[in-house]
């Protein structure tokens, strides 16, 4: 059985006694530890709503996922079990269903169920999932399966027949040099915000510009920006420790442009008497507690429509733009690829392909077909 909740927080605390070298201090984890104790809460809410043997489900793949990814299969089967109950075994309920219902879902059942996703209703919401949305859920469910048929509790994985959707490209939104310029300006300056937002901005205008800047000069995503505590930057090596995906850590270096943005935002709020001591977190909302990921992506989006209103600006197309701009000052996909903490650099290729139009506009001339030599007579 998994350990109770209590017992795992206790295991959590235990990490706040790892020292990490170079950095001098005891790291405190507690954003993610927080985090993740919510989503375990999640999880054991959402497992009543699911058949008994999903618990085995999770505890089996629970050593090689994040607890964030287990949340997410607990949502995207809820969706499959409400669809098998309502159009495979009607008059059942979810609770009710078992390993042998499984070995019954075909191919074709799959196939219908990834079909059923294009419009659907779940709780009187009608909904609808586009390719990606449906290659996700398909996963899991994939996952199930596979699961249960090498533990050998389960005889055929109809699963396995099915084909992912196909996924098409999508366009790289990103800023161009001249934007990105305008940006940071428009967060200091205040240009073109409305008189509600003018109202606020004296007081966050330091703030927001420090965090504009380390998303457009080191391509952080917003959870490494939002989990960033006081403790996790060290000026003498400009370089700040992050806890990437999957919860490893890594060192990253920042320029001396992102430098004196940070240095600059710590120095308002040691000056700051209304800054709790007892606050560890680097980037702080108006109330005074760590920022929220959704209060984030509110101040991009609203300094990036006054610059670009045609482009959906988000966290991570600030950090398309800086994967962009990295990959045409250096050339090198493998040294974006770590920088960004892309564990496949082919991620990284079909995140940063649209650029190569430029290396295809400075090689058309490369080749000469004929000598063009002037006849001498």
């Amino acid at each position: 059985m998994q350990p109770p909740l209590t017992i795992r927080k206790n295991i959590f605390s235990l990490i706040d006694e790892i020292e990490i070298p170079c950095y001098n201090v005891f790291m405190k984890q507690d954003y993610y530890q927080e985090r993740n104790l919510k989503n375990l809460d999640r999880i054991e809410g959402l497992l009543q709503e699911l058949p008994s043997f999903c618990e085995d489900f999770l505890r089996g793949v629970e050593m090689r996922t994040s607890v964030l990814t287990r949340l997410n299969y607990c949502y995207d089967l809820r969706i499959f079990f409400d669809f098998l109950v309502k159009k495979r075994f009607r008059g059942r309920q979810v609770s009710e269903l078992t390993l042998e219902d499984l070995e019954r879902v075909t191919d074709t059942d799959i196939e219908i169920y990834l079909s059923y996703l294009s419009n659907y209703s779940f709780r009187g919401k009608r909904l609808s999932c586009d390719e990606r949305a449906k290659a996700r859920k398909l996963s899991a469910v994939r996952s199930l399966f596979k699961y249960f048929f090498n533990k050998g509790l389960i005889d055929v994985n109809n699963t396995a027949k099915v084909p992912t959707p196909k996924l098409h490209e999508k366009e790289i939104i990103r800023l161009e040099q001249d934007e990105v310029s305008s940006l940071l300006d428009v967060a200091e300056e205040g240009n073109g915000l409305s008189s509600h937002a003018e109202g606020y901005h004296s007081k966050t205008k330091i703030r927001d510009t420090a965090i504009l800047t380390l998303f457009l000069g080191t391509g952080i995503r917003i959870s490494e920006l939002v989990g960033l505590n006081n403790e996790s930057i060290d000026f003498s090596t400009n370089s700040f420790l992050v806890t990437r995906k999957g919860g490893n850590q890594a060192v990253l270096y920042f320029s001396e442009e992102v430098g004196d943005a940070l240095g600059a935002y710590l120095a308002q709020k040691e000056d700051d008497p209304r800054v709790p001591p007892e606050e560890h977190a680097l980037f702080l909302s108006m109330q005074y507690r760590r920022i929220t990921v959704r209060a984030v992506e509110n101040l991009v989006k609203k300094y990036a429509k006054i610059v670009s209103p045609l482009k959906k600006i988000t966290p991570h197309k600030l950090r398309s733009t800086y994967g962009t701009s990295l990959y045409r000052e250096t050339g090198d996909i493998y040294i974006v690829a770590d920088v960004l903490g892309h564990k496949d650099v082919n991620t990284t290729r079909k995140h940063y392909a649209a650029i190569t139009e430029d290396h295809r506009k400075s090689v058309a001339n490369a080749i000469r077909l004929r000598d063009h030599k002037k006849d001498e007579t």
